[in-house]
């Protein structure tokens, strides 16, 4: 009798045949401006990092000292023995930078995802989900095995719709990234609380790429619009604008109480070492103190984005630090990457099924730090791998 396992091999064919086979290319050093790869200096332009604070001199040694004061693990989940008061902390920091009354930490962004959905929907619940929500919306979308509509990118009047065609459902539950990880645009969030708030609907906002770059002070999309009250439910991430690693969901307390008790991913999995709510902590100070950060990243964007156009790209103007590149087929955003790193710019190809069929590109990502300098080399190669295609 065969493994059965042997179907692996023909998966992996396929995938190659597509140009959707994945490998990963590992870079030496941490995720600054320029990064070391197979011997060579590559200039980054492709790190969710985009204040530069994972190599904030503050953030690093906020990391280093927790991990020689409190260990390198935390040796298990904060119900039982593994939180401590940093975590309490960082907590409390995340409420009040979100003007929330609670926030509760998760190990990453996807697992506060998870953990959130799954625990305020069930399968007499109705999610509501925009068609183009990361994987980790999707996947908690999933296993809370709700009932799922899904509406057209940022279209609220069929967002509208469709909350008026389900009224039957025990809760009906809207969920949605801010800034869109592939696309970079901004939901129309205002506009959007005022139908859920009409309905009767429970709004989650996932700000995964809007903390620490959109907003007043980087507090993200929720602030920018000025709607706090209409959202019941904010999901962050440490790992991106901040630096550090893990996730969040900041809300009323009695949502946090809920969420300590049910949210599985929660329950279940083991605290954040202290290092990175450290790191967490010390991002989120540098921050406040410096909002002149999240202006800068987002100019950066704008500065790349109006000098593509300049050069011919069909791009449009960034709600965030996020650029992409359309090119469309994957073998042939593949090419362009591997042109761009031959000409010193390290931005991989991004494709399905990260992105739909046929919409391959190149996501590019601005960062604070970034010099203006290194923004005109980057235009300059895209240029000459575009002409040489």
């Amino acid at each position: 009798m065969s493994g059965s396992l042997d179907f692996v091999s023909g998966e992996l064919a396929g995938l190659e045949s597509a140009s959707l086979l994945r490998s990963v290319r590992a870079v030496d050093g941490p995720p600054d401006t320029e990064v070391i790869q197979n011997g060579r200096s590559l200039l980054l332009l492709a790190s969710n990092n985009y204040l530069g604070l994972a190599t904030h001199p503050r953030v690093v040694d906020a990391a280093a000292e927790a991990a020689s004061r409190w260990g390198a693990g935390s040796g298990a989940a904060r119900l039982v023995t593994g939180g401590t008061r940093l975590h309490d902390d960082l907590e409390a920091m995340l409420a009040d930078f979100k003007q929330t009354e609670a926030a509760l930490l998760f190990s990453s962004g996807y697992m506060a995802n998870l953990g959130v959905l799954a625990a305020l929907a069930g399968r007499e619940d109705m999610i509501f989900s925009d068609e183009l929500n990361h994987a980790s919306i999707i996947d908690g979308v999933r296993l809370s095995r709700a009932a799922v509509r899904v509406y057209r990118h940022c279209d609220v009047e069929h967002l509208a719709e469709l909350l008026a065609e389900n009224r039957g459902a025990r809760r009906r539950i809207v969920v949605t990234d801010t800034v869109f990880s592939m696309d970079g645009d901004l939901a129309p969030l205002a506009r959007m609380a005022e139908v859920c708030e009409a309905e009767g609907a429970i709004l989650i906002a996932d700000e995964a790429h809007a903390t620490g770059v959109v907003g007043p002070c980087g507090r993200g999309a929720v602030a920018h619009f000025g709607c706090e009250a209409g959202v019941h439910a904010i999901v962050g991430t440490l790992s991106k604008a901040l630096g550090a690693a893990g996730g969040f969901v900041a809300g009323s307390a009695d949502l946090i109480s809920f969420l300590r008790n049910r949210a599985r991913p929660f329950v279940f999995d083991t605290a954040l070492p202290a290092s990175p709510v450290a790191a967490a902590q010390a991002a989120l100070e540098v921050l406040v103190a410096e909002p002149g950060l999240a202006d800068r990243a987002r100019a950066n964007a704008s500065t790349f984005a109006a000098g593509l156009r300049a050069r011919g790209f069909d791009v449009l103007d960034p709600a965030a630090a996020i650029v992409p590149v359309l090119v469309g087929e994957a073998s042939a955003a593949i090419a362009m990457a591997e042109r761009l790193r031959a000409a010193g710019v390290l931005v991989p190809a991004i494709r399905p099924p990260s992105v739909p069929e046929g919409t391959a590109r190149l996501r590019a990502t601005t960062m604070a730090t970034h010099t203006d300098s290194q923004i005109e080399f980057a235009l300059d190669a895209f240029a000459r791998a575009a002409k040489d295609a």
